[in-house]
């Protein structure tokens, strides 16, 4: 389908033709108040900012509104110079909840002989959010996945890290980019010709959906990669129904923008099937225009300001 068709199919243009989204809903900032919405953000947003000054940073992200964070920069049982204990008391000081933290394996190339290595990685990992107080763990970074023996392999060790979560009253899931939306092809398949309009192989996002135990693996959709990778959120809320309770919301830069993402649409499904939380990520400011600071108020006072936002 060419881009319009594909824009249509994802709710993101009216009738008339204007892509929804792009004129900014009126303001209820004096309705709501600044804050009163409980909205998380994702740290790797400021990260460069915040890294400079973490204890006033962590400040800026409450003044801002924010009420809960989830971690990124974990790594050798630390916040970068700060200790566990260290870091939450930082965030205890200045009225944020750690939530959530994102975490990398130590490989990306995850094989039946690692799997030992991997479930002493996350035993100590969970060790230490649990000191944290988070209520999710996610896995950010795609493993590589050339077959679907591979894949078959990376759900053992998701529904590995998701028993070890589990038993520490953490739940554990797996943040998506746009790469989940590749195929892998069967060895019997791998000479068919290819065209656009019927791919050939099985999507691994869905491999990874319907190979992991939901009981233990849940997924933090990243609404924007997934746009970008060519799929509806939407679709993916329908086809499985509660593996979503958390996701990111993202745009191309500051949310409501860019008038690529119908978020209005997006919230109100998610909500039906049970969401319970999301952060904001922002990741698209390089040109100078605006702090990474700034750049997540202005996330902030759109979602704030959102009917559509409970």
């Amino acid at each position: 389908m060419d881009k319009r068709e594909f824009l249509k199919k994802m709710g993101l243009l009216t009738a008339g033709g204007m892509v929804a989204g792009s004129i900014k809903p009126a303001s209820a900032a004096a309705m709501v108040g600044r804050g009163k919405k409980e909205i998380g953000l994702q740290i790797y947003s400021v990260m460069r900012e915040l890294n400079a000054d973490v204890p006033n940073g962590l400040k800026k992200i409450k003044d801002i509104g924010y009420s809960t964070i989830e971690l990124a920069g974990y790594g050798n049982r630390k916040m970068g110079e700060y200790s566990v204990e260290e870091y939450k008391k930082l965030a205890d000081d200045a009225g944020l909840k750690i939530t959530s933290s994102h975490v990398n394996p130590p490989t990306r190339d995850i094989t039946k002989d690692k799997l030992g290595e991997l479930a002493d990685f996350w035993k100590k990992t969970v060790e230490d959010h649990v000191k944290f107080g988070v209520k999710t763990l996610v896995q950010p970074m795609m493993p590589n996945v050339p077959t679907h023996d591979a894949v078959k392999v990376v759900c053992e060790s998701f529904n590995q890290a998701g028993e070890i979560a589990k038993s520490a009253g953490i739940k554990f899931g797996y943040h998506n980019h746009s790469m989940e939306f590749g195929r892998v092809v069967k060895p019997e398949d791998k000479d068919k010709p290819r065209n656009p309009w019927m791919p050939v192989g099985d999507v691994i996002y869905d491999l990874f959906l319907n190979g992991t135990d939901p009981d233990l693996v849940f997924f933090e959709m990243d609404v924007y990669w997934t746009v970008m990778g060519a799929n509806d959120p939407l679709e993916y809320f329908e086809k499985y129904a509660g593996r979503f309770p958390v996701l990111h919301i993202k745009d191309r830069s500051v949310l409501g923008q860019s008038g690529m993402m119908n978020f209005k649409n997006i919230f109100n499904k998610a909500y039906e099937n049970g969401l319970e939380g999301f952060y904001v990520e922002l990741e698209g400011i390089r040109d100078g225009s605006m702090t990474q600071f700034e750049g997540v108020e202005k996330c902030f006072d759109f979602l704030n300001d959102a009917s559509f936002v409970k």
